[in-house]
């Protein structure tokens, strides 16, 4: 089932997400559904945040990448209780968008590499390194899972020069292809 993407501006996307155990209720139902929404949107991953769940759970398809960037070649991994633990290598500018910001992208800067901890779908658990596409996927899928936007990684002139597109996402005063949840506007008291 193709589920609704959170739009910016709504609370979820600024909560921390909780770790889970494979008694996490309709689990499985949950991934197939966000790899749906993550195709049907366009998108290369999708955090539980961004389809309105405060966990740690996260979803990474780079197979799109793998012309330019050869690791990212046939790499699709879900991932839970993520715990990246070294950062590594140059910092990096890359064109990157975010399916809860529609018609927005920014060079973000990123480490090259990165350590993590995980487990998958089967809670196994994995140790691993990853680089290129897929620790830049990787790293902003986990960002979500911590509450933290892409856009939090923009400098402030940036960000004061998105207000007003900002403003337009959070009211729903965008062309999407996908289905999203816009937070409430508040009526103004007279």
């Amino acid at each position: 089932m193709i589920l609704p993407v959170v739009a910016y501006g709504h609370p979820v996307l600024k909560k921390v997400g909780k770790e889970i155990d494979p008694s996490y209720p309709g689990l499985q139902t949950l991934i197939s559904d966000m790899f749906e929404t993550m195709y049907q949107s366009d998108g290369v991953g999708l955090a539980a945040q961004q389809v309105g769940k405060d966990i740690r759970l996260f979803i990474v398809d780079t197979s799109g990448y793998g012309d330019k960037h050869p690791e990212g070649k046939d790499f699709k991994r879900v991932f839970i209780n993520a715990k990246i633990y070294k950062f590594e290598g140059e910092d990096v500018s890359f064109n990157e968008g975010c399916l809860s910001f529609p018609g927005v992208r920014e060079d973000i800067l990123r480490k090259t590499d990165i350590y993590m901890t995980s487990m998958d779908e089967n809670f196994q658990p994995h140790d691993e390194k990853f680089t290129g596409i897929v620790s830049r996927v990787i790293q902003h899928e986990y960002d979500h899972n911590y509450g933290v936007l892409f856009i939090d990684r923009m400098s402030s002139l940036k960000k004061m020069l998105l207000k007003g597109r900002l403003m337009d996402i959070s009211k729903g005063n965008v062309d999407v292809s996908y289905k999203m949840i816009f937070p409430l506007v508040k009526k103004k008291r007279k």
